[in-house]
């Protein structure tokens, strides 16, 4: 996938702030000058510098122009504090029925639903796709298609993933009726009822959820901003426990939006390796890069057949388009078995529209746009939250995906805050919905995949003056 026009010069801006050349407070030039200079249009320099501002290296000054930040994460890594391993049965503290629930109907700004909404969906695009398919394969979409996959479409999906330096081989790639289901096949193919698994913390509740129904127990490896997964934490549950698999999404972390490097990758990789753990990569958000190029993914590096790949297009195209795969490696043949016993195939039309956009260069145009919105609906977010929400508020600053993780000043009664939502009528994804134990009550997620309407802007306004309110 090619890169932004802009990174002509915001690689520059940021190897200088990155290196200490540009200190906090450095005033950049202005608009006018990168155009100049650069030969590139003024909106070109505009979204260059709202990705630097969405990375936390760059502020901007009305009238004034723009500065390098205050608060610079050089890459260094904070000292961690000591966790205590902790194998858990899966089971949740509280119900699920904030995350999805619609009970107040079309009056509620809705937050908590990782989906696109629909004036970021590409409607036209996805229904003249699927009027085409209809009218070349006719009455072939009402049969059944292979168990594993429609070949053209396994053989574009194969071809987009070695863009981003992935191989994928066709004899250990499936196609699955969405992510969820990738996964189920995925944890059945190489664990069993009361085995031990890993988990990065905090993990999304669906996830959780698949956990919970296959009865395996989790330890929970915590994933923060500073430091990634923690990969030392890791090989201490390997050392005192026989862990069967690991679950991570090294590409844009839900919730928090992280991207792992590549050294942190391997060396994850190489923890799995020594202790023979089969690694379960989640890389539904890889395509949504913020900035740079498309991460490559933890299967890009394996030559074992330990790591098992899945994504999916919900939250790419539409959340109604119930297609993903999944990379299963040497656990294929088991794979194999558990998806049949689930269904042996998944909608022809799904298969034939997802192969029509992809053949092409249908899909990257959308996603080049798509991923651009979120990384602006993130900057005007966070602006938000910062300007509204009581000062002590802190958020993650994702790399690219659908999230802001936020976490609420200590004195925040909590109780208070999720009736005032209710009241005001604006839902987030409760923190303690990530995790089986208590870590992150003071936590939400926020979902930005949805355009800010005045009333949205609104409710998340209120929200956060009452909260100030009540200090």
């Amino acid at each position: 996938m090619k890169a932004y026009k802009f990174e002509v010069f915001t690689a520059v801006i940021e190897k200088n702030i990155q290196e200490g050349i540009f200190k906090p407070g450095h005033k950049l030039p202005s608009v006018r000058e990168i155009k100049e200079q650069y030969q590139i249009s003024i909106s070109t320099v505009q979204n260059g510098y709202d990705h630097l501002m969405i990375a936390g290296l760059v502020v901007s000054v009305p009238k004034s122009g723009y500065y390098v930040s205050s608060q610079i994460n050089t890459g260094k890594k904070h000292k961690k504090p000591k966790q205590t391993i902790v194998v858990r049965d899966a089971i949740f503290k509280n119900h699920l029925a904030l995350t999805t629930s619609l009970r107040m109907g079309r009056k509620i700004s809705e937050f908590n639903v990782a989906a696109p909404g629909d004036l970021l969906i590409p409607q036209k695009l996805i229904l003249r796709t699927m009027q085409q398919v209809i009218r070349q394969q006719g009455v072939g979409l009402l049969r059944y298609y292979p168990s594993d996959g429609f070949p053209a479409l396994k053989e574009n999906i194969i071809k987009r993933a070695s863009s981003y330096q992935t191989i994928i081989s066709p004899e250990e790639l499936m196609i699955t009726d969405g992510a969820l289901q990738a996964l189920y096949i995925a944890l059945s193919s190489v664990c069993e009822k009361g085995d031990v698994i890993a988990i990065e913390s905090p993990c999304v509740f669906s996830v959780l959820e698949v956990i919970r129904v296959l009865r395996l127990k989790v330890i929970e490896i915590p994933t923060d901003p500073m430091n990634g997964f923690d990969v030392d934490l890791f090989k201490e549950a390997c050392q005192k426990n026989a862990v069967k698999a690991v679950i991570v999404t090294p590409n844009f972390h839900n919730p928090t939006g992280i991207l792992l490097t590549d050294d942190q990758k391997l060396m994850l990789l190489a923890i799995s390796l020594q202790y023979n753990v089969a690694i379960i990569e989640n890389d539904i958000y890889g395509d949504l890069n913020f900035q740079g190029y498309r991460p490559t993914t933890l299967k890009r590096f394996d030559d074992s057949g330990l790591v098992l790949t899945y994504s999916s297009y919900a939250k790419t195209l539409a959340p109604g388009i119930r297609l993903g795969w999944l990379s299963a490696g040497k656990f294929m043949e088991r794979a194999e078995q558990v998806k049949f016993a689930l269904g042996s195939t998944v909608s022809p039309i799904y298969q034939e529209t997802i192969n029509q956009l992809l053949k092409g260069s249908t899909y990257d145009r959308h996603i080049r746009k798509f991923r651009m919105q979120l990384a602006k609906n993130a900057y005007f977010a966070i602006n938000l939250i910062k300007t509204y929400f009581p000062e002590n508020t802190e958020i993650t600053t994702p790399s690219g995906g659908y999230n802001l993780w936020v976490k609420l000043p200590n004195e925040i009664d909590l109780n208070y805050f999720y009736s005032q939502c209710e009241k005001i009528g604006v839902r987030f994804t409760p923190g303690y919905t990530f995790s089986f134990s208590n870590s992150f009550d003071k936590y939400f997620r926020m979902v930005i995949a949805d355009t800010f309407s005045p009333k949205r802007i609104e409710a998340i306004k209120l929200v956060g003056q009452r909260l100030k309110q009540n200090l």
